[in-house]
């Protein structure tokens, strides 16, 4: 149960504009709708490097487990294109460490997941777990109301499939804000899980809030608390 809300908070997003990428920073609260206390705690933040490159970095806590990711990525003619990326997962259950490389000049991926070793085709548009976010928001942006993204899962290269459902409000600790909501599209034959997110009309399609229901029922949702995109903080309406 902790294992996988950790992996919830790393859903989290962050803005991308057509052409341009903003400094960015963010934290979140989380509640376990079967637990009578908070789930745990989630920051993320956007940087640009001197030379050009971004980081994106995260890091979540609950309880006694914890999980940090790290994405370097550039954006070339509106693509994303992942450099190095970086997952660490500890504390209770079991430990995962991911490392991976990106070689755009020899069109090839390698690096470790958990121990094994990784080799992969890269072509453009291969996202990993962090960076497709950053996509995703960019998309519901421009208006599409369906997407599917190529994205490094283990050993292979899985498609990631979301669709939008409408727009909402939603409360926040920052106030109400008007957003749009997307859903994981899952073949229900294979899995029952559900994941819907909120992203904010008005702060650059920041992720707000995120629902996530696991297979056994168990549910929670993760709401921001405070922010700042391109150095303005975050408000409701």
């Amino acid at each position: 149960m902790r294992r996988a809300l950790l992996l919830a908070l790393a859903v989290l997003a962050l803005p991308l504009q057509a052409a341009d990428l903003k400094p960015f920073s963010a934290s979140y609260t989380a509640d376990w709708k079967q637990l009578p206390v908070a789930g745990g705690t989630a920051e993320r933040s956007l940087v640009k490097n001197a030379n050009g490159t971004w980081n994106l970095n995260f890091k979540a806590s609950m309880m006694l487990a914890s999980l940090t990711e790290q994405s370097t990525l550039t954006l070339d003619k509106d693509t994303l294109l992942p450099q190095a990326y970086h997952f660490e997962r500890g504390g209770l259950g079991k430990a995962k460490k991911v490392d991976l490389d990106f070689d755009w000049s020899q069109k090839v991926i390698t690096g470790t997941d958990r121990g094994d070793a990784v080799k992969l085709p890269l072509n453009r548009g291969v996202l990993d777990k962090s960076s497709y976010q950053l996509a995703l928001q960019h998309d519901v942006a421009a208006g599409k109301k369906s997407v599917s993204y190529q994205v490094v899962d283990g050993d292979e290269i899985d498609t990631y499939d979301f669709r939008v459902l409408g727009t909402e409000k939603v409360t926040t600790k920052t106030g109400p804000v008007d957003a749009i909501k997307v859903e994981r599209v899952r073949d229900p034959s294979q899995s029952k899980r559900i994941t819907e997110l909120w992203f904010a009309k008005d702060w650059d399609y920041l992720l707000v809030q995120l629902r996530q229901v696991e297979t056994d029922g168990k549910e929670y949702v993760i709401v921001l608390q405070e922010g700042t995109v391109d150095g303005k903080a975050v408000k409701g309406n």
